[in-house]
Order: C-alpha cells, then structure tokens, then sequence
C-alpha cells in the first residue's frame, strides 16, 4: 500500500473528525450499559470487595498481553494482581507480568496525574524489565529511533504482508508533542470538549498511528484508554473490561484500525465500532461484578468444608458459568489438592452428597460440576 494512502500523510493530520450524530444513538446505549455496571458498583461498594477487582484486573492483564498473542501465567498474573490491590495469600509472580500490571494500574490510580514523555517512558520500560522483546534487544524507557520503517507486518519471513506503516523515527518526538498536548487539553475540564468514550477512541487510534516506540504500542495504546476512561469517571477504581472485549474480537480490532489508519481523516467508522466495544465492556463488567456476589453469597450460605474441599470449588467457582473443563475427576482433584486417590474420592462423594456438587457419569467417568443454577441465577 502507498504510504500516502495512511492519515499521517494528509495535510490536515492530525485533526482528526467525527460525525456526532452518526455516534449519538450508539453512546447513548454505551452511556446507559456505563449507568447501569456503575450504579451496581457503586451499589455493592466494590472497591470494599477485593476479589470483584481481582477478578476483573486479572481478565483485563491477561486480555492485554493476549492481543498481541503473549500467553501470560494465569497464577502469576493472579498473585501480581492480588499484590497490587492488598489481597492477602498471593503468591510468586514475574517481573515481566509485575510490569505490566503496574503499567495498568498507574493509567487508573494516578488518573490525576498528566500524560509526559516521561511517563510514557516510564511505562514501556516496565513492560521490557530485561530490554529485550523474546530475544531480541530494544530501546527502552524512550522513543524509536531507529532509521528503518516502522512496520506491522504478518505471515512467514519472505511471505510478509505489511499492512501499516508508521511515521518514519525522526517525526515521532514532534507527533507525540502534538498528540500529549491534546490528550491534556481534552481531559475533563479541558479546552476541548470531548466526550469521554469517544475521546478514548480517538488517543488510540492517535497514538497507534504513531507508533512511537519498538514495542509495547498496543499495550499502552490501551493503557491510554484506561487513563481516559479512568479521567472521565474520576476515579481510580478499575471496572471496564474494554481489553478482555477487544482480546474476543482481536481479529476485528486489527481491521477496524488499519482501516481507519487508512484514507481519510474522518473517524467516525473507528469511533462507532470502538463505543460498541466499551458498551460491550461494560456488559461484561457488570456479568463478573454479578458472578462475584453470587459467590460470595456462595461461600456465605456454603456447608462447612475441609481446605482441600474448598480449594477445588474455589476452582470450579472461578471457572465461571462455562465450568471447569471436563468437570472435576479425582484426578483432577489429586493433581490440586496433593490428596491420595481415596481421599480425593471420598471428599468429593461427601460434596455431593451434602448438595454442594453434582455428580455425572461412573466409574473413571465420573465427574463433579457446581450446580449452576445455584451459582448464577
């Protein structure tokens, strides 16, 4: 594709534009999906309920990491999570996977606080603790510089497929002037009035079209969103699911934005796509917030239990509406619990019997689920 062909080649960039009334019915719906996860939030005082954000942080760290086709450790991404909101019995967690939950939660903790180079730095140089990317070397801690093009590519060596070129290095300190300065002068309050969702939509597509550092983009691309968001709302507290959203939908998220980094400079495609995101996000957020009341009231009206009872439930419980795969097993049970196969057998017949779990199945296809309709009706 010609490099004409991208918007940081028309003369009027970076003035991006949108269509308000285009946008209007589809923030409407966003706007009251938003209402209802913080009237339930607020409802519930979730930020008195660790496990809520836990829950919450962890789908969004692994979501984040997943779009660019990273597989993070669930437990440490869990244990990194659980050390950042003060949960106590967290365990061993990466430096790698401690970066970036700092990174997420600077972008909602210190929403106050103004977008810098030097912050931007500071995030990305979290992300790459060793400076390096798998292997290879990068810069870190400051913006790209070197001479060859900036691309995002795809396929096999000899068979790539480019399908973004970025701002050659030696434009990238001046585009993130223009794009700092107007991140700040649109913030609630601002001189420029931009509505929160919508402006988050905007710092994406504004700072991917950049690109500006060797890697890390679209992990603080979506830091970006988070810190937008998070200004709108005025508080700290993380109850968006908008990474693990566009983690289910990556595939569209890569074309909705190569497209709008193409052609014109009108937005409105990209900006209507990515409300209907943040409205799903918000559907989802209050779909977790539900899952963990009930679980709660779960463990409040539960049987006593031995550790090793509790510790497989736990596991069923965060398996969510869709069950651990396969059910529990004995197996399985062993495998968690450390318990001998007779133990495993024998607690788990004394679960279903006292109601607290079902049982399928015989013989060594026999297997344990929640009863589902006591967990999420």
């Amino acid at each position: 594709m010609p490099a004409l062909a991208y918007i940081w080649t028309h003369p009027d960039w970076p003035r991006l534009t949108w269509r308000a009334d285009a946008v209007a019915a589809r923030l409407a719906a966003a706007r009251l999906a938003q209402g209802t996860v913080l009237g339930m939030a607020h409802g519930i005082g979730v930020e008195r309920h660790p496990a809520i954000l836990r829950d919450i942080w962890t789908g969004e760290v692994m979501a984040t990491a997943g779009i660019e086709g990273e597989t993070l450790n669930l437990d440490s991404v869990r244990s990194s999570v659980m050390r950042k909101i003060g949960m106590p019995g967290h365990g061993a967690s990466s430096r790698h996977v401690d970066g970036m939950v700092d990174v997420m939660d600077d972008a909602v903790r210190n929403f106050a606080a103004p977008l810098t180079h030097a912050r931007l730095f500071a995030w990305q140089a979290a992300l790459f603790p060793t400076g390096r990317s798998g292997l290879a070397a990068i810069t870190v801690g400051e913006y790209r510089t070197h001479g060859d093009p900036m691309q995002i590519v795809s396929g096999r060596p000899g068979k790539e497929k480019v399908h973004y070129v970025a701002p050659p290095s030696k434009q990238v300190r001046r585009e993130m002037k223009r794009f700092l300065d107007w991140f700040g002068d649109s913030a609630p309050g601002g001189r420029v009035g931009v509505d929160g969702p919508v402006r988050a939509a905007l710092a994406h597509l504004w700072f991917e079209t950049i690109h500006p550092f060797e890697d890390g983009n679209g992990r603080i691309g979506r830091a970006i969103c988070d810190l937008a968001l998070a200004q709108e709302l005025g508080s700290p507290v993380r109850i968006y699911s908008l990474a693990t959203r566009l983690h289910q939908n990556r595939a569209q998220y890569y074309d909705q934005l190569n497209a709008a980094q193409c052609g014109s400079l009108d937005g409105t495609d990209w900006v209507l796509w990515f409300v209907g995101q943040f409205e799903e996000a918000c559907l989802a957020s209050e779909s977790i917030i539900r899952a963990a009341v009930h679980k709660a009231r779960f463990w409040e009206q539960a049987p006593p239990m031995s550790l090793r009872q509790a510790k497989a439930v736990q596991k069923l419980l965060d398996a969510g509406a869709e069950g651990f795969a396969g059910g529990m097993s004995a197996e399985k049970y062993v495998n968690l619990t450390g318990a001998s196969k007779a133990t495993a057998t024998r607690d788990l017949t004394d679960l279903a019997e006292r109601g607290v779990l079902t049982k399928t199945g015989q013989g060594r296809g026999t297997r344990y689920w929640l009863p589902a309709r006591r967990i999420y009706d």
